[in-house]
């Protein structure tokens, strides 16, 4: 995966172009707002906000201009509005100096399993199909036995994330990430409000199963009749 780092202070960049190196990442350094506007479009933009030539705000704006690549601010501005005006412009993230480099990482492979999720969403021709249950990604429908079972936007976000992943043990801040993003500030309480609502409604075909301290895993079936497979 190629990064451009967008960082006017040499120490800073040096220090994320190492540690990204370390996880694999093929990192391109740029100190400026027009050097990041000229370079080669990467798979992702880590942009600083505080440049020497341009604010990095209209750099964000440039970029979104031009395309749809996944851009994450980092900046030492922290107040509310300062998040929130960048969120707007289109970042898919906003991450705070100073951080740990771990915590950059987690914020990467979260943006990516985003993008990856509504790239699949968008482009999946056939319903999946798990027993008796339908989930049609591009239609936002889902059936039971043929029939339509209504669902709000983020039971149907949820419902979608979890059967793509049959199987497969997620921890909750994953799932926080891909169904309500990395800038949820919430409590993850939320995410076991939603959980109880599909079992609610699908528990007799789908099975959601708490997993404790860890998250949840998902399989075709009911759910198994003990304590801790319930929310």
């Amino acid at each position: 995966m190629r990064i451009l780092l967008v960082e006017d202070d040499r120490g800073t960049a040096d220090a994320m172009r190492r540690g990204l190196t370390r996880y694999g990442y093929d990192v391109t350094w740029a100190a400026t707002g027009r050097a990041a506007l000229a370079a080669p479009e990467p798979d992702l933009v880590l942009l600083d906000l505080g440049l020497p030539d341009l604010d990095g705000l209209d750099v964000c704006r440039e970029l979104r201009a031009r395309g749809d690549v996944p851009l994450i601010m980092i900046s030492g501005r922290d107040s509310e509005t300062d998040k929130v005006v960048g969120l707007e412009l289109g970042a898919d993230d906003y991450l705070v100096k100073p951080f740990l480099m771990r915590e950059l990482v987690a914020r990467v492979r979260a943006v990516q399993r985003r993008r990856r999720g509504e790239l699949a969403a968008g482009t999946a021709s056939e319903p999946g199909v798990y027993g008796r249950l339908t989930v049609d990604r591009r239609a936002q429908r889902v059936l039971l036995d043929g029939a339509e079972v209504a669902l709000r936007p983020k039971e149907f976000a949820l419902l979608a994330f979890l059967t793509d992943r049959m199987g497969e043990l997620l921890p909750r801040e994953a799932i926080m990430a891909a169904v309500w993003d990395s800038n949820w500030f919430g409590s993850t309480k939320t995410l076991d409000v939603h959980v109880s609502t599909l079992r609610g409604k699908f528990g007799e075909v789908l099975r959601i199963e708490s997993v404790r301290g860890v998250g949840y895993r998902t399989d075709v079936g009911p759910l198994p009749d003990h304590p801790e497979a319930l929310v």
